[in-house]
């Protein structure tokens, strides 16, 4: 039997000082082909929304409307041989990766040219062998303990690389994502998971679903680190995953970022998205991340309006050959229905072994099936109590004139036939008053007490009308009247003469 030689987690200490952050000085043709990329993600979207209205995309459609940035910086820091997981809204992560447009458009509208020969949608396509691209799946979370094994796998192999994926804020409360993420903490996998904080898990808020305003501070509870990010800043994003790649690469452990960004539109094309208040789309269109970056590159003198419209006309061009060709395409036959479905001798899977195999076989693995454990997990035991400091003899400390001794609580007075009176609340308490430029999500009424009231849970779709502030409780009438059914008669506490 072998011992388990994985390397210990890399816990978070707080004496440890911060690992300075990686520069990224990229050239000024690579800033303007983010810009290409991002353009390119949009504009591929928005052709895929017109041909969804004209009935020819199979199945559904999920818009990336304003998280564009995420997908093109986090990509743009992985390097040929390193892996990534995208979900339905990273089609700029696949364009980086270097999926062409016709294998998007091809496979949205389920033709047989596509990557899956028409026998699934959306990106659920995979390319294993030349991109190293995972395909999603619809089970939220089950990505990142697959791209964990992944990072093991590549490891194991002696190979130099980091495995990379997608989450969203309502996915991050998935046990998959829990369950993930304790095995690449506990393993040290080079793992870079990007958590999505575009604010909405459909129709539901995110301070509806976590309890916490940054999602990222659940990374503390897996002994790793993480980040946060401004998701509309496609060199912010491009940073922090250049930070956490490198440090994966060294061996240090997974990393956790998260991109705090705008869902602008509804959760598909089928949700108008009503639920949402004006105001916060209004808030986000104005950080549009294409609009801020091209703002960026003209202040800087990296792009000008004709470097910019030739690649805008590049984008055009490049997409009307790839939709064309995609709506050319024949569908698949009938007959090929049952083609592909197993793996039946298509291909062989080979190990890419970059170290030699004796370094992880027998008997250089055996060792006595013995744990080591060098803390016994008891309670730290709290520093000793510092002595009192002494004061000057004779001299009474005299108490602050302004200070008076509190009163000492005094019992409710009773009723000599109906108990004790009730608790009345406190007069003359104002109403909370709202700004108008506060965030929906970050109101929460409190009541005379101080305690916030109890919220009742709401259903699901898109009429739901999820951002009406919540009002405090009314309050109870200072003089109550007995109950109907009550015969008693007060008394007036007068004794008969």
């Amino acid at each position: 039997m072998t011992e388990n030689k994985a390397p210990m987690p890399n816990l978070i200490a707080a004496e440890a000082p911060p690992r300075p952050a990686q520069t990224v000085n990229p050239t000024a043709e690579r800033q303007r082909e983010f810009y290409y990329f991002l353009q390119l993600n949009r504009q591929l979207e928005t052709r895929l929304e017109r041909l969804f209205r004209q009935g020819k995309i199979v199945g559904g459609l999920y818009s990336s409307l304003g998280q564009e940035a995420i997908s093109v910086g986090a990509a743009s820091a992985l390097e040929p041989q390193d892996w990534l997981a995208p979900m339905i809204r990273n089609i700029g992560a696949l364009l980086v990766k270097g999926v062409p447009p016709r294998d998007i458009f091809t496979q949205h509208m389920g033709r047989a040219t596509s990557p899956t020969h028409g026998k699934d949608g959306t990106n659920h396509f995979a390319d294993l062998k030349h991109r190293h691209i995972v395909a999603p799946n619809s089970m939220l979370g089950d990505l990142i303990p697959v791209m964990t094994g992944v990072a093991m796998a590549a490891r194991y192999l002696g190979q130099k690389i980091v495995a990379l994926t997608f989450i969203g804020d309502g996915g991050s409360s998935t046990g998959a994502f829990h369950e993930g993420m304790n095995l690449a903490a506990s393993q040290r996998a080079p793992l870079v998971v990007i958590l999505e904080n575009n604010q909405w898990a459909y129709s539901t808020p995110a301070s509806r679903q976590v309890p916490v305003r940054d999602l990222a501070q659940r990374a503390a509870a897996y002994g790793i680190r993480s980040s946060i990010v401004d998701g509309n800043d496609v060199l912010a994003v491009l940073r922090a995953a250049n930070e956490a790649v490198s440090e994966c690469r060294a061996g240090r452990g997974p990393w956790l970022i998260e991109a705090k960004t705008m869902r602008m539109k509804g959760h598909a094309q089928h949700d108008p998205a009503e639920y949402v208040p004006k105001e916060m789309f209004d808030y986000w269109r104005a950080r549009d991340p294409i609009d801020r970056y091209a703002r960026y590159l003209g202040e800087r003198s990296l792009m000008d309006k004709k470097q910019r419209a030739e690649i805008d006309a590049r984008v055009e061009r490049e997409l009307d050959v790839e939709q064309n060709f995609a709506e050319e395409s024949p569908f698949p036959d009938a007959q090929s229905a049952a083609q592909g479905v197993y793996c039946e001798g298509c291909h062989t899977i080979e190990a890419d072994w970059q170290r030699p195999i004796a370094e992880v076989t027998p008997p250089a693995t055996t060792t006595q099936a013995v744990w080591k454990i060098t803390d016994f997990g008891a309670l730290a035991e709290k520093p000793a109590a510092a002595p009192p400091r002494p004061h000057a003899p004779n001299v009474p400390r005299a108490k602050p004139p302004h200070i008076q001794p509190a009163k000492p609580a005094q019992a409710p007075r009773k009723h000599p036939h109906l108990g004790p009176r009730p608790q009345q609340p406190p007069r003359n308490v104002p109403a909370p008053v709202v700004p108008l430029e506060l965030a929906e999500e970050e109101y929460t009424p409190v009541t005379p007490t101080g305690e916030a009231p109890i919220r009742v849970p709401f259903g699901r779709g898109p009429k739901d009308r999820a951002f009406v502030k919540d009002q405090p409780p009314p309050q109870a009438p200072r003089h109550a009247k007995p109950h109907r059914h009550d015969t008693r008669k007060p008394s007036n506490n007068k004794r008969k003469r």
